[in-house]
This record gives C-alpha cells, structure tokens and sequence, in this order.
C-alpha cells in the first residue's frame, strides 16, 4: 500500500510533460515541436503506410537508444575546445571594460548564454531520463498499465529531443554561431519568378518565427506585377547562420500559374544566399572583423521605394554602399533614418566579405561544396512542386516530404538537419 501511495505522489507532484519540454528550450535557439530527425523526415516521405519499428519497441528499447543518445551529446557538449571556449567567454564576461563596447559585450553574452544552455538543456533531459525510467520502474511493479504506456511515450519523446540536440551541437564553429542575412533572388520564370521570391520569404520568416529568431526585411526590390525581384531578411539569434547555411542555392517551383489565364503549368527559380553576420562571428577576438578603408566605399543616398509612409518615400533615406575593390553592392531601405540604414547596410557588407573569406579559406582546404549553381535549369538543390503531386524534395540528401504546405510555412528542419548531417560526414554519430 505504502508503494501504491508513494506513485500516486510521484504521478501528482509529476512535472507536466509540456512544462518540462520548456525547459530545455532557450531564448533563441529552441527547437520547434515540428523539429524531427532527418530519418523521420525519410520514412513520413514513404508510401507504403508501414510503421515504424519505433511505433513498436518496448520502453527499454527506447531508454537504451536515449541513453546512447545522451552520452553522445555529453560527450560533445564537454570537449576540450568547447570548455575551453566557454571559460574564454566566462572570462571576458566578467572583464571591468565588458561594456565600454555595447555592442560587442552583447554579443559575448548571447554567445555565452548559447552554449551555456546547451550544458542546461543536456542536464535537464538526463534528468527527465532517469525520472521516466524510476517512475516506469514503479508503475511496472504496481501493473499501472495506462501510466506505463504514458512512460513509453514519453520515453519517445524524449529521444526526439535528444537527437534534436546532437544536431544542434554540430554547430560548433564560430560563424554558426552567429545571426545571418537570408537574400533571395528571382532567376529564371519573370513574374512567376518575384512571386516565388515572395513565397521563399514568407518560408523563411515563419521558419525564424518557429525558432524564436528575430527577423526583420532589411532591403527589398519589388516585382513589376508581384513578388519581388530581390528581399534581404536579417535574422537575429543564436545558432541562425548554422541552421540556416546550407538553404543557399537554388530553389525551384513547379505549380499551375495564378498569372497565366490558360492555367498552364509553370517552373520558377529563385537563388538563396546566406551570410554570417561578421561581428557576431568574430566577437571573441575584439578587432578580428578589419576596418573598411572609406575610400574603398562608395555611398548613394536615395529615396525609398514601396510602402512605408510619407516620409520614406520623401526623403532620402534609403542607402547603397558599393565596396570597389570586390565590386559587392548592398541596399538598405528598411527604417525611416538614413544613419540606420547605412549602419545596417555596412553590417551586409561585412556580412558578404566575411562569407567570401570563408569561401575562400574552404575551397583552399578543397573542401567547400556550397556551389549555388545558376540560376536556372539544372541547378536547383531544392524542388517545390505543387502540380501534378505535392512534394519538395532536396537533391542534395535525396530527403522528400509529401507535406509541401507544411515545407512552405516553415517546416525546415528535416531537410537542415539532413545536410548537418552530410556536412558532418557521420563523424561523432554512431
């Protein structure tokens, strides 16, 4: 009777399983509930209608595989270069002089925090762990059969997240780390072109909103009859550019054409870039991101297009910032203040100079593979097609989900995990 009164305890004072999945989300860099490992992401994609044998394995089975999955992530969350960066960021945290840079004192602290919740996150899971098996334990002993199965599925549960985890903590280099600009450009396809251009932003943004990123437009050209021709999202968070690297490329939509009044089918393309934001990147080593010459700079005051009000469209206020020596352009048009819109603009350029050095450092060490291909037939790493079929398919890790309204309001991170995967090489997987 004592055991009986004692489970019932545990079961009311139990945390509530949605509190305690709270607890391994940050700020910033949570993964969504729609987050699933790239297998899953292969086996949703399947026809045959088979379950899988997780659908089917026992509570020991699934606590084996978490515990696998755990010490994985333990392992990799306590490495010698990760403790070491930590104790890096601790220490100049703690520096008298942190905030004579604003600036830069918030980026040291949000990269602290990043991975500090990481060593959270993996200690809050094992202790869900070890609470399921113990309660597991006891409601086995006491045939409590309808909590033994809320055991088990929470069982699977948790080794969702942790797989969720061990991903995330591929991303470990400094430009990871960093927020990102996301520009996206029409190809091939004229009107129906803008409009995907327009549809990809709206991916994006919803992915970012999912994640808890900040994102804001930071520039943006519009189409003739639709869409635009160009737009530049900032977003903002930890782990931003990590996830969201390997989006570059191109982008291809196959679907019946709202603009064509015969309802013919048509292909559109789109062309995503990627750039770390530089200072982000670099916050550890005050000073590492160099000083543009202004005689390399060539700065055009404008006035903004679109909507916006009265005062955008009167004044100059929009900026083009050329950098000569590379010959790379950037605008911005977002805010109403010119100064804040050439700080943002130069923060692009420093952006797209910081990609085209890792680039080149990647390439020198033979192993870049980003290639975004031309902007047209043949070189898409992702397709969209939402006629005949509904399915997006990536090329690049032969990955497809049959749910493409799913994939267009942001479902992304089968198909990110998918190629941090391929980017890791298994390495540390297994």
């Amino acid at each position: 009777m004592r055991r009986v009164l004692e489970l019932s305890r545990r079961l009311t004072h139990r945390t509530p399983r949605c509190v305690s999945r709270s607890l391994t989300h940050s700020a910033r860099q949570a993964p969504p509930a729609f987050a699933v490992s790239w297998l899953h992401v292969r086996q949703s994609s399947s026809s045959t209608g088979s379950s899988s044998s997780e659908n089917e394995d026992t509570f020991s089975e699934r606590a084996d595989r978490v515990k696998h999955e755990l010490d994985i992530v333990q392992r990799v969350v306590r490495t010698a270069h990760t403790t070491e960066r930590l104790q890096e960021l601790q220490t100049q945290a703690q520096r008298e002089d942190l905030w004579d840079d604003p600036a830069h004192a918030a980026r040291i602290l949000q990269q602290l925090s990043a991975l500090e919740s990481r060593e959270r996150k993996v200690s809050a899971l094992r202790t869900r762990f070890l609470d399921e098996k113990g309660l597991y334990a006891m409601a086995s002993e006491e045939q409590e059969q309808e909590l033994m199965d809320e055991c088990r599925a929470n069982m699977g549960a948790l080794l969702e997240e942790a797989r969720g985890l061990r991903v995330e903590l591929m991303l470990s280099s400094e430009s990871d780390l960093s927020s990102c600009f996301i520009e996206i450009q029409a190809g091939a396809g004229g009107t129906e072109s803008c409009d995907w251009v327009a549809m990809l932003a709206r991916m994006y943004q919803r992915w970012a909103d999912a994640r808890r990123f900040d994102v804001h437009v930071a520039d943006e050209s519009p189409g003739e009859e639709a869409g635009f021709r160009s737009i530049c999202l900032r977003v903002d968070g930890a782990f931003a550019y990590g996830w969201a690297k390997h989006e570059a490329g191109v982008h291809r939509l196959v679907r019946i054409s709202p603009f064509d009044s015969a309802g013919r089918r048509h292909t559109s393309f789109a062309q995503v870039r990627v750039y770390p934001m530089a200072a982000m990147a670099s916050a550890s080593k005050a000073g590492s991101v160099p000083e543009i010459p202004p005689k390399d700079l060539r700065i055009d005051t404008y006035r903004s297009s679109g909507a916006g009000g009265q005062h955008v469209n009167t004044t100059d206020s929009a900026v083009r910032i050329t950098h000569l020596p590379s010959g790379i352009v950037v605008t911005c048009q977002s805010d109403r203040s010119q100064h804040r819109n050439k700080a943002e603009a130069m923060e692009m350029l420093h952006a797209k100079l910081y990609q085209r050095e890792l680039e080149r450092q990647a390439q020198a060490k033979h192993e870049y593979t980003q290639g975004l291909g031309e902007n047209a037939w043949g070189s898409q790493i992702r397709s969209y097609v939402l006629h005949p079929y509904k399915m997006v398919k990536d090329h690049r890790v032969n990955v497809a989900m049959g749910d493409a309204k799913g994939v267009l309001d942001g479902n992304l991170d089968g198909f990110m995990e998918a190629m941090l995967l391929l980017e890791a090489g298994g390495k540390g997987i297994e």
